[in-house]
């Protein structure tokens, strides 16, 4: 990923705080030859520096990943930026976002309970407090027959890539202008890149 200097996120804290709260990540391979992507939730597992997640048995992306440096995309909140906020007219439109790129080594767990934590792991981190839904609860022969089409995976980290663009690039005034404008609207994806706006401008 291209990150000029200024756009870089080196704290490793932050970075992991990102990926928690924007799981649901695009995760990338070589598959017969080509570029090919599955959209799925990762759990991030600090202490090890790693993702854990599953594919469908049915998605052959799995049989030549393993082994593979596979990249998974951590994509968070993003919008446009007009010119027309700025102080001047001598300017172009933007995009501001917040993206984190994992780069690891794959490997199959094909035993029952790695398939079975997989999911746990989702149910803990997902469910409500106070739901009452267990997965551990669940008729044994039912989550027996749910392993079969499930494939779990473990990607060990190997580097990380973290960009922040948000207009740092800026005098500070145009910053707070951006802000203002972007607070105005009723689009949740403003008001979140808003909000990280100021709270970079307070760091």
């Amino acid at each position: 990923m291209f990150i000029p200097k200024h756009f870089e996120i080196k704290n490793k804290d932050i970075i992991y705080d990102f990926i928690e709260r924007f799981s649901f990540a695009t995760l990338f391979s070589q598959h017969k030859g080509e570029p090919y992507a599955t959209h799925l939730p990762m759990i991030l597992n600090k202490d090890e520096s790693a993702l854990y997640g599953h594919f469908a048995r049915t998605n052959g992306q799995w049989k030549d990943a393993e082994d593979q440096q596979v990249l998974v995309v951590f994509q968070g909140p993003h919008c446009y930026i007009s010119p027309s906020w700025y102080e001047t007219a001598k300017a172009v439109p933007t995009w501001n976002y917040v993206a984190v790129h994992l780069y690891g080594k794959m490997e199959i767990l094909e035993d029952d309970k790695a398939i079975f934590d997989s999911l746990n792991d989702l149910v803990n981190k997902y469910e409500n407090p106070g739901s009452p839904y267990n997965l551990g609860a669940i008729e044994p022969s039912f989550i027996e027959g749910m392993n079969k089409g499930i494939v779990a995976f473990k990607i060990i980290i190997t580097k990380i890539e973290a960009k922040a663009k948000l207009s740092q690039n800026h005098p500070l005034e145009r910053q707070k202008l951006i802000i203002e404008q972007l607070e105005k609207t009723s689009n949740q994806e403003n008001i979140q890149v808003a909000s990280l706006m100021r709270k970079n401008l307070q760091n």
